[in-house]
Order: C-alpha cells, then sequence, then structure tokens
C-alpha cells in the first residue's frame, strides 16, 4: 500500500457550536478510531449542495466506520447567523454533525480556499487527502475502503455508532417552501422544497386543497426531490424545476399528473451534451423556469448558465453563460452567471436573480441572439443593502425577481430578509418591506403580493406600498482573510493527484485545463488566460496592491484498469477566488488542492 504524507489534523473549533449532536461537544479525541471526513461548506453554494447529496451513499454505506462533518464557513452574513445555520441543516437534510464556524476558525486551521472542500482525516487523527469541489465521491469511495482495510489490520479502526442525534422533526403545512405561481383558478402552488412535494393552497394562501407527491426523494411518477421554480405554461400545464433531481417535471392541474419533460435524473458535468432530445441530456440543478420568447428558460444554477427548453420539439440547449462563475455582461454565449436562482418575464426582458453575485441581471434581444445586461450588482464579493442609484446600489443573495404592473421589478432579497424594487425607468432601488425571513420568491394577487417567506414557512400578503421603506445603508465584503504574496513572479500551482486506481484521461487530448483572470483586472500584467498545464508563472503589475485571483481549474482521470476496455471517467472541476494582498515578504508561491495534498 502506497505511502501516505502524515499531517496532524487541527483540532475543530467554531464559535457556533454543533448542531446534530444532541448537544454534546465534539473533539477529534472523541472521534478517534473513525475515518473522518470533514465537509467545508456554505449553504449558499449549490456546489456544497451537490457535494451533500454525492455523500449521501458513501455516509449510509460505511456508516459503522465514517463521520461525516459538516463545518458551517459562511460567504454571506446571513450564513455567520446561527438560526440560519440549523434552518439550513434542516432544509437540506443534513444528516451528519454540523461544525457552526462563523469565524472561520476551522477553515483557516485547514488552509481552505474554497467552498466545497473535502478532508479526510485517518483513524490515527492524520490528515490524508483534500479534495475541492465536486465529483469525488469514487476516489473517497475508494479511499475510505483503503483506510478500513489499513486500521483494521493495524488494530486502529473503532466501528460503531456514529455521534449523529436527528433533531425533533416539526409539524408545519409547508417547509422551507421555495417558490410559487398562481394558477387559473386563483389558488397557490407552492413548492414545499423540503418535503419534496408540491402543495395547493387555496386564494387565502394558507388551507391545503391538495398535495402533489409523496414527500419521499424520487424521480418517480410520484416523487420529486427538493423541488424549486414553477411555470404557467400557455396551455395551462405546469412546470417544475425539480432541482436535486436535475429535471424538468410537468404537472398537470386538471389531473395531477407528473411527467418529465427533460433530463435523466443524472447532474450535468463538464464534457456531456449541451444540447439535444430534452429526455436524453442531462441537467445540473435547475432552480428556477419561466416561459419566455416560446420557450421555457431554466436557471441552471448547478453550471451558472441559462438552458431553454422547447415545448415544440422537445429539446433543450444553452442559451447564455460559459459555466465560468462571476458577473460579465454581453452576447449571451459569452456572459458569466454566479448561480442564476430566479426568474421572471415580461414582453422584452427575462429577468434574472443572480444570486452568488448580489445582482439583479436581464437577458434581451439583440438583434437574432440575445444579450445580458446586469441591473444591480458588482461581482462575486460585493454585497449589502443600499437603496439609490442602480450603480451603487446592494443586494445580498436574491433567490427571486417578480415583474410589477408599472414595468419595474421586486426582488426577493433573500439574505437581507427584504423585498426590494428597481425602477428602469428612474435606475432606482428601494426597499419595500422588511422583516421577512428569506424570502425566496414573490408572485402577484391583485393590488397585492404574496411572498415566500422560505425560513417562516409560509406565504405573506403584503399591499404593495407606493412609498418606499427607509433602511440604514449597510454594505459588506465577503470576510476572508487576502492571502499575501510577494510583488513581481508569483507560481500558481494546482495540485491534483490522480485518485488510486485512476490515471489522467488523455486519450482526446490533454486531460487538464487552467483558467485565471483577476480582480481587478489590473492585478495581472502576466498570466491569464486559459491553459492546459495545471501551473503557471503569473507577473504582478506594479502600483496594484490588492484583488481577487479568480483560477478555474478541471482535470480529467479514468479507472486504471487495462482489461477494462471502457473505463470510467470522472471529471473534477473547481474554481476558486483567492482575495490576495501585495506584499513585501508575501509568499511566492500558491498553491490551489484540487485532489491530494500539496507536498
Amino acid at each position: 500500500m502506497a505511502t501516505r504524507a502524515r499531517v496532524r489534523a487541527p483540532e475543530l473549533i467554531g464559535k457556533g457550536g454543533w448542531l446534530n449532536t444532541g448537544g454534546t461537544d465534539l473533539t477529534l479525541a472523541d472521534l478517534r478510531g473513525r475515518i473522518i471526513i470533514l465537509d467545508f461548506w456554505t449553504f449558499c453554494c449549490v456546489n456544497c449542495l451537490h457535494v451533500l447529496d454525492e455523500l449521501r451513499e458513501l455516509e449510509e454505506k460505511h456508516r459503522d466506520t465514517v463521520v461525516i462533518i459538516g463545518v458551517h464557513s459562511p460567504k454571506f452574513v446571513h450564513e455567520a447567523e446561527h438560526q440560519a445555520v440549523v434552518d439550513a441543516v434542516e432544509r437540506y437534510e443534513v444528516h451528519h454533525p454540523v461544525l457552526d464556524d462563523p469565524e472561520l476558525a476551522t477553515w483557516k486551521q485547514y488552509a481552505v480556499r474554497a467552498w466545497p472542500t473535502l478532508v479526510v482525516v485517518d483513524p490515527e487523527g492524520y490528515v490524508v487527502a483534500q479534495h475541492a469541489g465536486e465529483g469525488h465521491a469514487h476516489a473517497l469511495q475508494t479511499l475510505v475502503e483503503e483506510l478500513e482495510a489499513e486500521h483494521e489490520a493495524k488494530g486502529t479502526l473503532r466501528r460503531g455508532d456514529g455521534p449523529y442525534v436527528a433533531p425533533e422533526p416539526v409539524a408545519t403545512d409547508l417547509r422551507f417552501p421555495g417558490k410559487a405561481i398562481r394558477l387559473p383558478t386563483g389558488n397557490f402552488l407552492v413548492s414545499d422544497s423540503t418535503r419534496h412535494q408540491l402543495v395547493e393552497l387555496a386564494a387565502d394562501a394558507e388551507t391545503v386543497v391538495r398535495r402533489i407527491g409523496t414527500g419521499e426523494r424520487g424521480f418517480g411518477p410520484e416523487n420529486f426531490s427538493e423541488p424549486q421554480g414553477l411555470a404557467l405554461l400557455p396551455g395551462g400545464g405546469v412546470v417544475v424545476a425539480d432541482t436535486v433531481n436535475h429535471a424538468l417535471r410537468a404537472y398537470d392541474p386538471e389531473t395531477g399528473a407528473v411527467t418529465t419533460l427533460a433530463g435523466t435524473g443524472r447532474q450535468w458535468m463538464q464534457g456531456q451534451p449541451t444540447s439535444g432530445p430534452a429526455q436524453e441530456v442531462n441537467l445540473s440543478s435547475p432552480w428556477d423556469v419561466a416561459f419566455f420568447a416560446d420557450r421555457v428558460w431554466i436557471a441552471m444554477a448547478g453550471v451558472h448558465q441559462l438552458w431553454t427548453y422547447d415545448p415544440a420539439t422537445g429539446t433543450v440547449e444553452v442559451a447564455a453563460g460559459t459555466t465560468n462563475e462571476g458577473l460579465v455582461d454581453g452576447p449571451a454565449a459569452e456572459a458569466w452567471f454566479a448561480q442564476p436562482s430566479g426568474l421572471a418575464a415580461t414582453e422584452d426582458r427575462l429577468w434574472v436573480a443572480d444570486s452568488e453575485t448580489s445582482a439583479l441581471r436581464y437577458v434581451e434581444r439583440d438583434g437574432e441572439g440575445f444579450a445580458v445586461c446586469t441591473a444591480v450588482g458588482t461581482g462575486l464579493f460585493d454585497f449589502g443593502h443600499r437603496d439609490g442609484d442602480a450603480a451603487q446600489a446592494l443586494l445580498q443573495h436574491p433567490l427571486g425577481v417578480t415583474a410589477l404592473p408599472d414595468g419595474s421589478v421586486a426582488v426577493c432579497d433573500t439574505y437581507n430578509h427584504a423585498l426590494r424594487r428597481y425602477d428602469p425607468a428612474t435606475g432606482q432601488v428601494t426597499t419595500l418591506a422588511t422583516d421577512l425571513r428569506e424570502p425566496s420568491d414573490a408572485v402577484l394577487a391583485g393590488d397585492d403580493i404574496v411572498v415566500v417567506e422560505s425560513a417562516r414557512h409560509r406565504l405573506t400578503r403584503l399591499r404593495l406600498p407606493e412609498e418606499a421603506v427607509r433602511v440604514e445603508a449597510v454594505a459588506h465584503r465577503t470576510q476572508r482573510a487576502a492571502t499575501e504574496i510577494a510583488p513581481g513572479r508569483l507560481r500558481l500551482d494546482v495540485v491534483f493527484q490522480a485518485p488510486a486506481g485512476q490515471k489522467l484521461d488523455t486519450r482526446y487530448g490533454p486531460s487538464t485545463r487552467l483558467l485565471v483572470s483577476s480582480t481587478p483586472p489590473e492585478l495581472l500584467a502576466e498570466g491569464s488566460g486559459a491553459g492546459t498545464d495545471l501551473g503557471r508563472d503569473l507577473v504582478l503589475a506594479d502600483g496594484v496592491s490588492e484583488g481577487v485571483l479568480h483560477v478555474s481549474a478541471m482535470a480529467a482521470s479514468c479507472d486504471d484498469d487495462p482489461a477494462n476496455e471502457y473505463p470510467a471517467c470522472h471529471m473534477h472541476q473547481q474554481d476558486w477566488g483567492v482575495p490576495v494582498r501585495v506584499a513585501a515578504g508575501g509568499a511566492e508561491r500558491l498553491p490551489l488542492v484540487l485532489a491530494g495534498l500539496d507536498a
């Protein structure tokens, strides 16, 4: 068996304390003899949610030897609130202990640089592997089996029940509802996301008329998995963004039938088809849907794109976005999004709540094609609650957008617990209502607007105010310590070691890809752009003292078995945004671990 690097695992500390342990504080000493997988996550991050789903099978299969611990490491201010973490753990059915680390103490101890990151600690308390991004389930499975065999032989493996203690269930009609629409009858249809159902409510927005779906995760005709977006088609049918099934479903309010329109139930990965017969193409966490320009537009949060489904031909295709995460406007094929999560269509525009950039954006016709523009928002790291001119206004992780009768739009400013308004005629942003709890969508009902208060598990009816609410302006930046780097030349190394039993897949050319850019662009004098090597020399420009390095890396590996004519292949991908400060005596090398350990 290969010799592994042995690095003692730092202790697990977090000011917010422990969840899912029945009130017990855990230490590494308590877990000695078990294989520990630390999952550094934050609940705004769709890639982190993908990893939660990837880990479910491993968690169940190795329940007597493996302890998964979620280390919640917030990006947004709202995510540092303890109750918000408690809500997220229930919302996403996290069935393992979670350490709430609002000050990123454990994140810093383990030198984590990206969400999500997985760290494996062996039964003797040593770090043996680190993986950034998603798509590592196969590698983890292999490593866990090796560690089980190794430490069983050494007598250092301890089997038994883990420290997870399930919280008491709470009875409510809705549980973390996601989106809502108004049916032609005047009733409301709501995606009851955590209960894997759709719920029809009467016109009072409170009385339950019927439930659609068994309430159990699944991909059958009576199952959903964390459904979110809903859209009413011209013919009266409903399209459902069945988010964790990576599919679009059709619901017929007349018959109650549920069928699949698009997706296979499997998550789209880099290199797979991006167009074709809808039921043969994989999707990735569709979060919302809207009918615009004779198509169903899909907010494909999992890959930072917009796709379309054509009901006439039964096909899907990419409509906007490159899969790179960020805020870049321009022709649809060149634009960048960051987890688009809310859509609203008008006659000439498709409005987009682009959650990770805390932005309100829109798609409009541009000649024969479409273009993407930004109304409010500046990028991945600036957010807050500030009204006024759109150029300086701030949102915080909005999930919903609603077109209003006067041509303006209401924005569910989710992490500010507010309903905001942007008026294209004046370019002004105002606040319509506060003291909502994680509003995630809103729907018009006459002179009222009905808001989905996700974390209060209800729909709340508001009268659209004629005057905006005044709030004290607050601005934030993502609170991560900047890495000090030396001026001049900086060596960037993305560390990737193919997992045991795999090798780099070079059958069709280079198996790795590296894309580098910076904010501001003037930070880099040399080294930006795309290439196939995972290492690169960057040259920092004179006169720019701080900024963010944006690094996107991809590596493809395949099972290394000469006897297998068709080996299984695995894609490893991660995007990093690394805040940096240029200072004398700073680091001359920046290592980013995609998979393995930095030697």
